[in-house]
């Protein structure tokens, strides 16, 4: 989920060498080189960016606001890992959210404006959703919630959805059963934006935060 940015850094969010830290992580995450709770060595950003070091402590401070990064007192940051009642708490907000997103998508639908954009980003799930490539599929359903969001035009919807916890809940709980049940899903939200129904974008939007919940409960108790 995310604004105006390439992963939700909007105007008024890092740029330059601070930028390019907050981006090189969040791929790093999508792409399974960093996972949850691993610590992070600012020295060792620092080169691998090669930016310097305040550039990387600005960095921890804008995804510690998106709720990516753990700052504790006398330790070096880390990814943050989301316990069940944090994931649960997590979707009570996403839920809020994508069913405002949906309902304002459909309502605000226009097929001369928004269709091509909703429709390449269903056609690049469906793609992301044929290879086994996690950062993939993490792009298609980040256009996909740029879609919606450019459909319903909500301005502050798009300032404050980057903020909720997704990106860490996708990567955290991610499976290929909950990876099907997005692209079902998406696809119903996106059937119901096209239609202009507000109240099935609604049910859809709600439909799939629940079933996400039942997936992450069933992987929890098997685990």
């Amino acid at each position: 989920m995310l604004g105006d940015g390439e992963d939700g850094f909007a105007g008024g969010g890092p740029g330059g060498s601070t930028l390019l830290v907050c981006l090189g992580i969040l791929a790093d995450l999508d792409h399974g080189r960093l996972s949850p709770g691993q610590r992070l060595t600012e020295t060792d950003l620092a080169a691998r960016f090669k930016v310097g070091r305040n550039a990387v402590r600005e960095a921890m401070q804008h995804l510690a606001a998106r709720g990516i990064v753990d700052l504790s007192p006398n330790r070096s940051p880390a990814i943050r890992m989301l316990d069940l009642a944090e994931a649960f708490e997590v979707l009570d907000v996403a839920e809020a959210m994508l069913r405002l997103a949906a309902r304002g998508a459909a309502a605000g639908y226009d097929a001369a404006l928004h269709a091509a954009g909703l429709d390449a980003a269903v056609t690049g799930l469906e793609h992301a959703g044929t290879v086994e490539d996690a950062g993939l599929f993490a792009r298609a359903r980040r256009h996909f919630y740029r879609a919606l969001l450019a459909a319903g035009g909500n301005r502050e919807l798009q300032r404050l959805l980057p903020a909720v916890s997704m990106h860490i809940l996708h990567v955290q709980y991610a499976s290929p059963a909950l990876q099907r049940i997005r692209l079902r899903d998406y696809a119903a939200i996106a059937d119901a934006v096209r239609r202009r129904d507000v109240a099935a974008a609604d049910l859809a939007a709600a439909a799939h935060v629940g079933n996400v919940r039942v997936s992450i409960r069933q992987n929890a108790s098997t685990s």
